[in-house]
C-alpha cells in the first residue's frame, strides 16, 4: 500500500497548491486531475475568463511538467505544431535536412481555442493523441511522456470555427464543462486577484511520479457491479429495441466501446483522488457525463425541444 500512500500524498499537495490560484471551480480542477492522472487529454468548454488558461499553467507548474502553448488560429499550419524539416548546409558545403521540433514535443501541450485550427492542422493532432508519437517525412517521432493535450474551446462565438469531428473527440478522456463560479467564489476572485501579491506555486511531484501514479490507476481493483454499472450505462446510450425511449427517440449516434474504456479509467483516478483504493457507485455517476457527453450527439428533435445530452445522461443514471 505504499504506493497507494504516496499517491495520495501527492495528489493531496497537487490539489492544495492549485487552489491558491484557481478559485471556485473545484469540480473543474477534479474532473481535469482525473484525467491527467489517468494518463489521457481534457477538453475545456467554456466562455472567456473563467480561467481555462490559467488552469493550465497552474497545472504544469505543479504537476512538474514541460509545457508549450499553440494559440490556434484559422491560419495555423500542421507544421506550427509537429515541427518540419530544414535544408542546412554546412562548412564544407554538405546540404542535410535538420529536424526542428514544433511545440507539440513536450509533456504538457495546450491548444488554446482549438475549433479556430482548420480541420488539417486539428487533424495532425490526432497520431499524436492516441499514439504519443508523431509521422513527419516519413519518420515516426516519439513524444516525451507523460504526453498530455489540454484544449479549450469557447462554446458562444462560433463564427469563424470549426467545429472537431467526431474521431478527435473520442481522443479526449473527457470534456469539461467550465461554469461560472458562484458569488462567494468570485467575490474571492476578485479580491485575490486585483492587488500586488502574487501565489508563488510549488512543483508537488515529478513527471515520473507522476507516471507512477497513472501506472498504479491501472492496477486498481474495480468490482463486477461497478463494470456492469458502466457497461449498462454505455450501452443503454445506444438506440436499440431493448433501449430507453428517450434513446431510441433523441440519439443519434451513441458511444462506442472507447468510452467504456475512458469510463473505467476515470473511475478508478476519481476513487484514488477521494483516498479510495477501490472506485464506487458515486464515483460512476460523477465521471458519466463528462466521459460521454462528448461521445454522443442528439438528433434535430431533441435541439428542437431543448433537450440537452446531459439531461438524458442522469435519465439514464437514475435507472441504472
Amino acid at each position: 500500500m505504499e504506493i497507494f500512500e504516496k499517491s495520495c500524498t501527492h495528489l493531496d499537495a497537487a490539489k492544495q497548491e492549485i487552489a491558491k490560484t484557481i478559485i471556485g471551480q473545484d469540480e473543474v480542477v477534479e474532473q481535469t486531475l482525473t484525467t491527467l492522472i489517468s494518463g489521457g487529454h481534457v477538453l475545456l468548454v467554456g466562455v472567456p475568463g473563467l480561467a481555462k488558461t490559467l488552469l493550465v499553467e497552474t497545472l504544469s507548474q505543479v504537476l512538474g511538467l514541460s509545457s508549450n502553448r499553440a494559440q490556434c488560429t484559422p491560419d495555423l499550419m500542421p507544421a506550427e505544431i509537429l515541427g518540419s524539416e530544414v535544408l542546412e548546409e554546412d562548412a564544407k558545403g554538405k546540404r542535410n535536412f535538420r529536424f526542428i521540433e514544433g511545440p507539440v514535443f513536450t509533456q504538457f501541450f495546450m491548444a488554446d481555442e482549438i475549433n479556430r485550427a482548420p480541420p488539417r492542422t486539428q487533424a495532425a493532432l490526432l497520431q499524436a493523441m492516441q499514439e504519443k508519437e508523431v509521422s513527419i517525412a516519413g519518420k515516426a517521432r516519439k513524444l516525451p511522456k507523460p504526453f498530455h493535450v489540454i484544449a479549450t474551446q469557447n462554446p458562444i462565438e462560433q463564427e469563424g470555427t470549426y467545429p472537431l469531428p467526431e474521431a478527435q473527440l473520442d481522443r479526449f478522456l473527457m470534456q469539461v464543462n467550465v461554469d461560472y463560479p458562484d458569488k462567494e467564489a468570485e467575490r474571492e476572485i476578485i479580491l485575490s486577484t486585483t492587488n500586488n501579491e502574487t501565489n508563488k506555486l510549488k512543483s508537488v511531484m515529478s513527471a515520473k511520479e507522476l507516471l507512477d501514479i497513472q501506472s498504479f490507476v491501472r492496477d486498481m481493483p474495480v468490482g463486477d457491479h461497478i463494470v456492469d454499472m458502466i457497461l449498462d450505462l454505455v450501452r443503454g446510450l445506444r438506440p436499440c429495441l431493448d433501449a430507453h425511449k428517450l434513446v431510441n427517440e433523441y440519439v443519434a449516434w451513441a458511444p462506442g466501446p472507447r468510452a467504456s474504456q475512458a469510463l473505467i479509467l476515470c473511475v478508478r483516478a476519481r476513487a484514488l483522488l477521494r483516498g479510495r483504493t477501490a472506485p464506487i457507485e458515486e464515483d460512476v455517476l460523477a465521471c458519466a457525463a463528462p466521459v460521454l457527453r462528448h461521445r454522443m450527439a442528439l438528433n434535430f428533435k431533441a435541439r428542437s425541444q431543448n433537450i440537452y445530452i446531459d439531461d438524458l445522461i442522469f435519465e439514464l443514471t437514475k435507472n441504472i
